[in-house]
């Protein structure tokens, strides 16, 4: 999927399939985080770094950029005045890409004798209720990129990522950054799971 379909398809409903009456939902995401965030050195202020294609989507990168601020103001960064001013910089991005799905990804499939259902022609069968074409899954990810400003060393990198039968809600954003940032400032290379609560927006 090109990079006009990313941050669209936020306001998707039904992220994840909780009880209405509950006030949160939990969104798991697999992290990795890298670097060397220099011991003693606490958070700071920080400016967001944006390349030239991303100055050229303005208002979809303002909105990742406020979904990714709540998430470093978790982790004791804070916005500066300016870049100049910044004690670090922060590169980020996001990417949503739907997958075809295939029969043999569906634990159904593995029943597919008797009443249960079975593949054909690209459909899936239920029972009597005839065929049901098999909704795409979509990969969610995140990555952050935090760089010194004087000598645009790069300090720590995190990513995170999940996927889902939607595109996500206008929360996801800030869900995965919160993920992405939970080591911080320990480093995880190998991928982990993190889960986080999210809020459910009033009806």
């Amino acid at each position: 999927m090109d990079r006009s379909h990313w941050m669209l398809g936020f306001a998707a409903s039904a992220l994840l399939g909780l009880s209405a009456c509950s006030s949160t939902y939990v969104v798991s995401a697999d992290v990795s985080s890298f670097g060397s965030w220099p011991e003693g050195r606490k958070p700071a202020s920080y400016a967001f770094d944006r390349l030239p294609s991303q100055q050229q989507e303005s208002e979809r990168q303002a909105a990742l950029e406020a979904a990714a601020a709540a998430a470093l103001g978790k982790a004791g960064f804070r916005p500066a005045a300016d870049a100049k001013s910044a004690d670090v910089l922060v590169s980020i991005g996001m990417s949503v890409n739907a997958n075809d799905r295939a029969p043999w990804d569906d634990p159904l499939w593995w029943r597919w004798h008797g009443s249960y259902g079975g593949w054909r022609y690209g459909s899936y069968w239920r029972g009597g209720l005839g065929p049901l074409w098999m909704e795409p899954r979509y990969e969610r990810g995140v990555a952050l990129l935090l760089r010194d400003r004087s000598s645009g060393e790069p300090l720590y990198e995190a990513r995170a990522s999940n996927e889902g039968m939607t595109q996500g809600d206008s929360r996801l954003p800030g869900a995965l950054f919160d993920a992405a940032m939970s080591d911080f400032p320990r480093t995880e290379p190998k991928p982990h799971r993190v889960s986080v609560q999210v809020s459910r927006e009033a009806p």
